[in-house]
């Protein structure tokens, strides 16, 4: 399959679970205790709830009672998402459904990351051996979702933030057993400790010895404090700050806090949150290396523009014009494109299209965005799309 004469593997699709999953693929003992997902006429509901119908993963819903209320309709967007994913909902998001998504965009392949499951670790500080169980019944569900075309279907493990040894011990079982080809986890602090804490670093070592990315993805909405909750109840502006703000301090714990000089093998993808930012953040960090970095980060050898071009990603949005300035900046060998289907602000089924519209990014950079650069970054033994 070919859009337009370009090959596509989407390095961040979307996955709608059921609200049943943690019913079905939790371990009993943990079961009573997993997140119930809520349903209503929205076909696009992402809440959760505990057991005894509080707000699950979410501060804003705690505040205002909402678990338990249908999402109020309103506004354009969320109509039009209504007919959009109106079908698919009403089938139950199944395997086949993705698949016709992937076909209508022209999808050669997709990487999948979760809806709901976004949320579920999104408790702060939560039970160890709980957020363990949850994270193995995603990874098992997330296996039989892509049973049926395990050649274009692609997972993406959740691990937990909480204790390294389950993080470790899952990380290992997702990709040696699974067959997946990364581990996400939200760029959002569940526990108190910056990515560059110690705390970590039995994970990225197992990334490391595994040669399979982490990637962060984050959320409009958190269990934990989030930058965007200055803004509530206006969720626009919650949404526009939530996920770039939290993965540009990602990051800077990777360039600027020592992860990627300690593990120079260690690839990392901050994906659903633009890219146009980057060409200033690394900038912006540069010049604290300059300033600062004797001190506070001696261990650093180069500056973090540097590690950033060795060792990380970030994701292109379909239809985001200032892309060209981020390839001005630092090329466009570390670009990733993402339909973020079936997700609100997605552009599906015109997300591919979008994308080839835009003007000042080159076919050769194009090419490079849709297809080998994400090869590269999930270590995908396929042809490059270059040389096709």
């Amino acid at each position: 399959m070919a859009k337009d004469g370009f090959k596509v593997l989407d390095s961040d699709m979307h996955i709608m679970e059921p609200p049943d999953l943690w019913q079905r693929y939790t371990d009993e003992r943990y079961r009573s205790k997993a997140p119930v997902g809520i349903t209503s006429a929205n076909v696009r509901d992402l809440r959760m709830k505990h057991p005894d119908g509080a707000a699950w993963g979410s501060l804003a819903a705690r505040t205002t009672d909402s678990a338990n209320n249908a999402n109020k309709p309103g506004g354009q967007n969320f109509e039009k998402n209504q007919g959009t994913y109106g079908d698919h909902a009403a089938r139950g998001w199944p395997p086949e459904a993705q698949l016709e998504a992937m076909d209508i965009e022209g999808l050669d392949m997709a990487v999948l990351f979760p809806t709901r499951g976004l949320a579920t670790l999104a408790e702060p500080d939560m039970d160890q051996e709980l957020s363990a169980a949850l994270s193995r019944a995603y990874n098992d569900w997330m296996y039989d979702f892509c049973a049926p075309a395990p050649e274009r279907l692609i997972g993406a493990a959740m691990v937990s933030p909480f204790n390294m040894d389950d993080a470790v011990a899952e990380a290992r079982r997702a990709v040696n057993d699974l067959g997946f080809k990364a581990v996400f986890m939200r760029a959002n602090i569940m526990n108190g400790k910056p990515w560059h804490d110690p705390f970590f670093e039995p994970l990225w070592n197992a990334l490391e010895d595994l040669d399979t990315p982490i990637c962060f993805h984050e959320s409009s909405g958190s269990g934990a404090r989030q930058v965007g909750e200055q803004f509530e109840p206006n969720f626009m502006l919650r949404r526009v700050f939530s996920q770039p703000v939290e993965q540009m301090m990602a990051l800077g714990s990777f360039v600027g806090g020592g992860v990627l000089e300690r593990h120079p093998n260690l690839r990392a993808a901050f994906l659903e949150a633009n890219c146009a930012w980057l060409p200033w953040l690394l900038w912006r960090l540069d010049e604290g290396y300059e300033r600062e970095a004797d001190v506070f980060v001696p261990e650093l050898k180069m500056a973090p523009t540097e590690y950033f071009k060795r060792q990380c990603w970030v994701s292109v949005e379909p239809d985001e014009e200032p892309a060209k300035y981020t390839i001005d900046w630092v090329g466009s060998d570390k670009m990733v494109f993402s339909t973020d289907y079936p997700h609100g602000d997605s552009k599906y089924p015109d997300a591919v299209s979008s994308f080839l519209r835009l003007e000042g990014i080159s076919d050769q950079d194009k090419r490079k965005i849709l297809w080998d650069n994400c090869a590269g970054l999930y270590n995908l033994e396929i042809v490059p799309a270059t040389v096709r």
